[in-house]
């Protein structure tokens, strides 16, 4: 069971969990969804809206869902749920396995993104615009050799959080 609250009453570090407990975006219907892992993130202030910035690489199969829906949801779980969760959610593939079922998570589908019932706080975001990272704008060099070898550089989906559900 949730409760519906504004952004600004989030008393959890959004930040910490993100970095460091990590969460699950989620995008889809009824019909078809797919979770993934996320940890790079941020949230905050743009364009005079409260915003949600992730970060997919392309080959993931997450992005097709991304792309193909209005809006996505951003979950966080209990500490303890992390590496169940976050094992086969970060690790694994939508098209290879079922991780709703594998993590045995409960899809709830009465917003306007999927989100999961064990989630602590999630975020329901609608899909504003979405960008990728170009080498030639990085001022670090080293960013570029260290984290895109593949050269399969993030797209960025910015959210504009419009609904925040806190488990009671």
């Amino acid at each position: 069971m949730f409760k519906e609250v504004e952004f600004t009453q989030v008393k959890d570090n959004v930040t910490d969990l993100l970095k460091n407990r990590w969460g699950l975006v989620t995008a889809g219907d009824s019909n078809a969804c797919n979770t993934m892992t996320v940890s790079w993130g941020a949230v905050g202030e743009l364009w005079g809206r409260d915003m949600a910035t992730v970060y997919i690489r392309p080959q993931r199969y997450t992005e097709e869902f991304l792309n193909s829906n209005d809006y996505f949801s951003l979950s966080f779980y209990k500490p303890e749920d992390k590496k169940r969760i976050h094992g086969v959610c970060g690790s694994k593939s939508g098209r290879d396995v079922d991780k709703v079922k594998e993590c045995n998570l409960t899809p709830c589908f009465d917003e306007k993104a999927p989100y999961f019932d064990e989630a602590e706080l999630v975020l329901i975001c609608k899909k504003v615009a979405k960008s990728k990272f170009d080498p030639k704008d990085f001022l670090d060099s080293s960013i570029e050799k260290d984290w895109y070898p593949q050269k399969d550089f993030h797209y960025i989906y910015y959210g504009a959080i419009e609904k925040v559900l806190i488990s009671k």
